[in-house]
This record gives C-alpha cells, sequence and structure tokens, in this order.
C-alpha cells in the first residue's frame, strides 16, 4: 500500500474474540472496495484465547495495510478504540468490534454516500444474527439529513462511519471512564457536532453478532454503570441543545433507552436495598432533567413509571410494572364532563395514591389505536335510506 492517504481506518478491538474475530477479519478481506484505499488498526486488549496471534497471522496475510497493537487489558472498549483512532490516517474512521461482521458491499457504499453528500457520518442499516438489532430508522436511506429530523438518535452504537477530520477537530475520543455506554456519548456527540449525516437503509452494512457465550460487552455491568451512562448522556444533551423541543426529542433517547429499563421487569425481581439505591440514583437526573415537555412525549405507563421514580414511590411502581410485565391492556376512561381521556393503568383516581389525572393522559398515538377513543360514526335512519335509494331510481328513469 502507497503512503497515500486511505479512504478508510478500520479500528477493531479486540478482547477474547474468537472464534467470532474469524468471520470478522473474513468480512473485512471480503470488501468490494480497493484494499489499498483501507487500513486496518487491531487492538488486542490483553487477550488470553489467541486473538492476539490470529491478528498477527492476518496483518501478514492481508491485502491492505495492518497495524496490530498488544496491550494490557484496559477494562472496556473505549481504551482499544482511543488508541485505534490516535493511529488511524483514513479520511474516515469505521469502528468494527472483532465479534461482529461488515456486509461486502459495506464500506463502498458507505465512502460513496458520504462523499456524495458531503456528510460527515453515515449509519449503515444493522441486522441482528442471534440478538436484537435497532429497526426504526431504517424506513428509507436518507442522504442527508440531522439528529432531530430522524430516528438516529436511537442508534448510537460506535459502529458507524465517521469523518475523521470531524473527530480531530473537536478532539474527540471516547470516555474512557465510562463502563457501558460510551459509544453512545461518543456518537450522539457526532451527530450534534456533524456538517449533515447520511442513513444506508437498502443494504445490510453491519451484522451485529450475539454471542453464544453471552460474553458480549453491552450484556455486562452492574446496574450502576447504567446511570452513569445515563448522567453523561443527559449531561451532553444539556451542554449542547439549548432547553427547548429539540432537546425534549433528544432527552427521550436516555430516558427510554437507558433509564426506564432499570425499572422495568427487572424492578420486580431486585432486592428492596437495590430498589431503593436506583431510586436514589435516578433522582438527581430527574431533578435536573424530567419535565412536561419530556412526559408528554412517552406513553402513559411510560410517564407513569417515571414521575413515580421522581417520587420515589416504588410501592405504586411496583404495581404499575407488574401490570404492564403481565400484558394487560388498560381500561380507556373518557370523563364525563367532557374534560379528558385517559387510560386507567394501577391507582387512576386512587384517592389514597393521589396521582393526577394528567400522567394517565394517552399520547395521540395512543388515542388512535385504541378502539374505545376511536368516535362513532351515527348510523343514518332507515327512512333516509329509503328516502335516497328513491331519488337514485328517480335519476335513473331520467
Amino acid at each position: 500500500m502507497s503512503a497515500a492517504e486511505p479512504d478508510v481506518s478500520i479500528v477493531i478491538g479486540a478482547y477474547e474474540a474468537m472464534p467470532y474475530l474469524v468471520e470478522c477479519l473474513e468480512s473485512v478481506e471480503a470488501q468490494t472496495i480497493d484494499p489499498s484505499k483501507l487500513e486496518v488498526i487491531a487492538v488486542d486488549d490483553g487477550s488470553t484465547d489467541g486473538s492476539g496471534a490470529y491478528l498477527e497471522e492476518f496483518a501478514e496475510r492481508a491485502p491492505m495495510a495492518v497495524t496490530v497493537i498488544r496491550q494490557e487489558n484496559s477494562g472496556g472498549p473505549s481504551g482499544p478504540r482511543n488508541v485505534g483512532l490516535g493511529k488511524a490516517r483514513g479520511r474516515y474512521v469505521f469502528f468494527l468490534d472483532a465479534d461482529d461482521r461488515l456486509g461486502p458491499e459495506a464500506l463502498e457504499r458507505m465512502v460513496a454516500m458520504a462523499d456524495e453528500n458531503a456528510t460527515d457520518v453515515v449509519l449503515g442499516k444493522i441486522i441482528g444474527v442471534n440478538r436484537g438489532a435497532p429497526k426504526s430508522m431504517w424506513d428509507k436511506t436518507l442522504p442527508r439529513t440531522d439528529v432531530f429530523s430522524s430516528k438516529i438518535k436511537f442508534t448510537l452504537s460506535a459502529q458507524k462511519l465517521f469523518r475523521r477530520e470531524l473527530l480531530t477537530r473537536h478532539s474527540m475520543r471516547f470516555d474512557e471512564s465510562l463502563k457501558t455506554g460510551e459509544d453512545a456519548l461518543f456518537t450522539l456527540e457526532a451527530y450534534l457536532r456533524a456538517d449533515g449525516v447520511s442513513v444506508i437503509a437498502d443494504y445490510p452494512c453491519y451484522y451485529l453478532v450475539g454471542r453464544d457465550d453471552g460474553k458480549h460487552v453491552t450484556k455486562s455491568g452492574s446496574y450502576t454503570l447504567r446511570f452513569d451512562s445515563a448522567r453523561a448522556l443527559m449531561g451532553l444533551i444539556t451542554e449542547m441543545v439549548p432547553a427547548g423541543p429539540r432537546r425534549d426529542s433528544l432527552m427521550l433517547r436516555p430516558f427510554l433507552i437507558t433509564l426506564l429499563p432499570q425499572f422495568g421487569p427487572v424492578f420486580l425481581r431486585d432486592s428492596e436495598e437495590v430498589r431503593a439505591h436506583k431510586l436514589e440514583l435516578a433522582k438527581p437526573l430527574l431533578d435536573a432533567h424530567w419535565h412536561e415537555g419530556i412526559a408528554r412525549r412517552l406513553k402513559v405507563h411510560e410517564k407513569l413509571r417515571i414521575h413515580l421514580v421522581a417520587q420515589g414511590r416504588a410501592d405504586l411502581l411496583a404495581d404499575v410494572v407488574k401490570f404492564v410485565k403481565e400484558k394487560k391492556a388498560p381500561t380507556a376512561f373518557m370523563d364525563p364532563s367532557g374534560a379528558g381521556a385517559y387510560l386507567a393503568y394501577p391507582h387512576f383516581r386512587d384517592r389514597a395514591a393521589g396521582l393526577p389525572d394528567q400522567w394517565f393522559t394517552p399520547t395521540v398515538r395512543e388515542t388512535v389505536a385504541i378502539e374505545a377513543f376511536k368516535p362513532v360514526k351515527p348510523s343514518r335512519p332507515s327512512g333516509f335510506r329509503r328516502l335516497h335509494r328513491a331519488a337514485r331510481r328517480v335519476l335513473k328513469a331520467r
């Protein structure tokens, strides 16, 4: 490979990645983009399963330039990614997890999309293999969009194509103090700083692989780490986006994806001590960021749970979580006075609980989806129908 600047630097952090690393690297070799336009920077993060040795074997036979760095275990994915980013020379950087793989045309398509539209970040469609994957943002290909005009805030993993100049200009690095959610912080900052984002929805660019041993990094870690992640993400949004609807729309992500699951079915299995600790960890976050502008964007059971967390009402919260877990349908309640429509989840108009009616007000989407809220089409009187038929006969006779 010449000393010319490559199009893409593929950064791979590997820790105990065998045998998944084999298919990962095969997918790199299979890329349709000219190998001379690629470089691989692979960081073995203290593996003991032969990952480092396999990376070195790959470097000897690969058709593109490969740099292998071996280091002591850093305790998370941020360290290896930062090391790789520091060595990258490409116009773009792609972070590839060692247990995942690329679609053959992924990098060729992503580079073309970024070049054609002068965008700083490109999202390629993600497919889950033995695990879930984000779906809502792949409805259609978007040559140029942003984080406020699309659903890209719901995919904040690091597996995107980033323009390296953007990362360099803002001295962007992964936060090594975070042991989970570090990629969400990095990616959201890139979305916010980017001059345009592209979405490729018509080709599977990335295969997110679920490991048989269950050791995928996103599944590990104490619940306290989730609160650390939510705190960092909420802080970034507050710092970079002025108060108002745009900030509220972004805050949905940490509330729905990071915070709320801690008060879902897992909460029913938690000990009283853990429940109390979760409420304690959540309180400063809710005091600082929770308000009606965000609440009105959530479904009733979502905002109801967060309101109860904010009040520290673990007893009432458990009732709501159990109701949702059992997939029960709340009764649709139309106020006889015409004051409003509500979904009667547990403790609706329970005097002892004292919860405000507005906590049970459905979103427009919920209202449309519930049969009881649909207006009844008035039936025409039989006399009218007879008259209508007679009029039609007269017209035909003419």
